[in-house]
């Protein structure tokens, strides 16, 4: 059983191909730029069966054609990792491609477990420097510095990434330093820029919050550019969506 706060059909954007894209509910990350606050809370959503996931999957199945499949959102799809295990585990006997988008903040044997039956890990690693991750996240970046090392280990295929938001996240140096820090990981697919936007800002006032980065800009192109030329040096493949 999962908490999930919404279901995307013919998803092309959380991982290879065409996807059923699930996003549960509930986050223990707290991101200024979060442009879905509505799953933050762990008690909303709806309780939804691993058997009517699949269902969806068997409906779609003629259109993710050779690479595409299942990805699971959040929120924070590792709160509800032993759930996913039961999950993933059925899909992968139904066939199906399964991709895990994560802020990889939460490592334990229950999350080793979930990640022999994942295929593909979208890694959302925020900030390379421990203050300025705190700040964006409100949240330490160990675990998941911790949990990616692990994902080279075990040479599981991974996306990297990276929110670029002018002010918060587009420093030059950590830009450098974030590349680096992953040279030499073997496992690493592919990095994706996904620069800041604001499009969920009318969810703020829906749900009469603050929106911390309402005054904050969209990055320029030459922003964006600059980030991906950075990125370049370290990586081969590297996409802004």
């Amino acid at each position: 059983m999962l908490r999930v706060h919404s279901i995307e059909t013919f998803g092309t954007h959380e991982g290879p191909g065409i996807r059923l894209v699930v996003f549960l509910q509930g986050c223990n990350f707290r991101c200024l730029y979060c442009h879905n606050p509505d799953t933050q809370n762990m008690t909303g959503g709806t309780l939804i069966q691993s058997e009517e996931i699949i269902d969806l999957l068997e409906k779609q199945k003629t259109y993710f054609k050779n690479n595409g499949g299942l990805t699971v959102s959040g929120g924070e799809p590792l709160l509800q990792r032993q759930g996913l295990i039961d999950l993933f585990t059925k899909v992968k006997k139904a066939g199906f491609n399964i991709a895990l988008d994560t802020n990889g903040s939460v490592f334990d044997e229950h999350t080793k477990k979930l990640l022999e039956v994942t295929d593909l890990v979208l890694l959302d690693v925020k900030h390379i420097d421990p203050a300025l991750h705190q700040k964006v996240t409100n949240a330490s970046n160990t675990g998941t510095l911790k949990l990616a090392k692990y994902l080279n280990d075990i040479n599981k295929p991974v996306w990297l990434r990276y929110v670029l938001v002018p002010g918060l996240t587009n420093q030059e140096e950590f830009l450098h330093k974030w590349g680096a820090h992953f040279t030499g990981y073997k496992n690493i697919k592919r990095v994706e820029i996904l620069p800041f936007h604001t499009f969920g800002f009318y969810k703020y006032k829906e749900l009469g919050i603050k929106n911390p980065l309402k005054n904050t800009p969209v990055p320029q192109k030459e922003e964006v550019q600059k980030a991906f030329d950075i990125f370049k040096k370290y990586f081969r493949e590297v996409h802004i969506r």
